[in-house]
């Protein structure tokens, strides 16, 4: 098929958002392999349009429509290497979707990705977010991205090292656009130990013992406590958790205990890790709805888009939920997903 007969114009997004929120694409195309990535950035160049790189619509806010061209990234591959008696490699096209990646690797008996079962998104989106949950994050298992280096033009093969993995955060996102991944690579064990130290984990697993479980137990214990905490996109539109869990230094974590002797908080490196969602419910957001969006009644990191709200609608209340936050507690809140189109309302901090 040509490049003209993929090209399509004036495509809504809604459906390619799990916040279910309207937004049109200028230009949009789906984009299968290589050469369909390097022939849409090429008419892109020459047409003078701006690109964005969407994935499943998963972490992403759109505050209106997008005038250029939405590349759909549907990469498919999924396979082993370097399979030896302790583990494998597993290989993932950008375009393959992450939760069904768990399961197939917990399902083969292999250990290391299991607690992120039930993310929403897909393999190509994962390190961009460096996504984590219940102790683990992706940036753990990651042996190498491949990606297009825009600058350069050139496929490159960037090592764990290279790709400045933190808190929700990488070299992807603070580079944004230059880096448009294709393909990871993720090590993962047969004999590692699971990590089961999470706290809700803990709580869901019980008297269970690591030595009486495999790691699709665990995924399936992962996705128990997520759909019994989380709303599922397909029926209430979200996009997951809407704010990262701040990092306060000791002190002030200190004062917080000192003011506030219920705070949540979670060690981290040298600093303490507050939990946003606490934060959020102490300060009367927990189940709060206004006529278009709201916040989950079960989980006050998620904000839900209930009645047809507009990605503006959802901006407005996070900045709302930050101000909040912030008089209360003196803490600011980061939003996790980006925002792309439109004129962007000033998130309060």
């Amino acid at each position: 098929m040509s490049l003209q007969a993929k090209l399509q114009e004036n495509v809504g997004l809604s459906r390619l958002n799990t916040l279910s929120v309207s937004a049109t694409a200028k230009h949009y195309m789906d984009v299968a392999g290589l050469d369909d990535l390097r022939h849409a950035l090429a008419w892109a160049q020459e047409s003078g349009q701006k690109t964005l790189v969407l994935g499943s619509g998963s972490n992403l806010v759109f505050a209106g429509d997008f005038d250029g061209l939405v590349i759909r990234m549907q990469i498919a591959a999924r396979y082993w290497e370097k399979v030896d008696d302790t583990g494998a490699t597993l290989v993932l096209g950008a375009g393959e979707n992450w939760h069904e990646a768990v399961l197939y690797a917990a399902g083969a008996g292999y250990r290391g990705i299991e607690n992120l079962a039930l993310i929403p998104g897909t393999a190509g989106a994962a390190p961009v977010q460096n996504i984590g949950a219940y102790g683990v994050e992706l940036c753990d298992t990651l042996v190498s991205v491949t990606a297009l280096d825009r600058d350069s033009s050139q496929l490159v093969c960037l090592e764990n090292a290279d790709c400045g993995f933190a808190y929700r955060d990488s070299l992807f996102k603070r580079s944004p656009g230059r880096y448009i991944i294709t393909q990871i690579r993720l090590r993962l064990s047969r004999t590692q130990p699971l990590q089961l130290g999470y706290r809700d984990l803990e709580d869901y697993l019980g008297s269970a013992v690591s030595q009486e479980l495999d790691a699709l137990a665990v995924a399936e214990a992962v996705m128990a406590i997520r759909r019994r905490k989380l709303p599922d996109p397909e029926i209430i539109p979200n996009a997951g958790s809407f704010f990262k869990n701040p990092v306060v230094p000791a002190a002030q974590f200190s004062e917080l205990q000192a003011a506030h002797p219920h705070v949540v908080g979670y060690p981290y490196n040298s600093q303490v890790k507050l939990a946003a969602a606490w934060l959020i419910d102490q300060s009367g957001w927990k189940g709060y709805r206004n006529a278009r969006v709201g916040v989950h009644n079960r989980q006050a990191l998620v904000l839900i888009n209930h009645s047809g709200g507009t990605g503006r609608d959802v901006l407005e209340l996070a900045s709302e939920i930050c101000q909040s936050v912030k008089e209360r507690f003196g803490v600011n809140l980061e939003m996790e997903p980006g925002i792309v189109g439109g004129a962007v309302p000033k998130l309060s901090t």
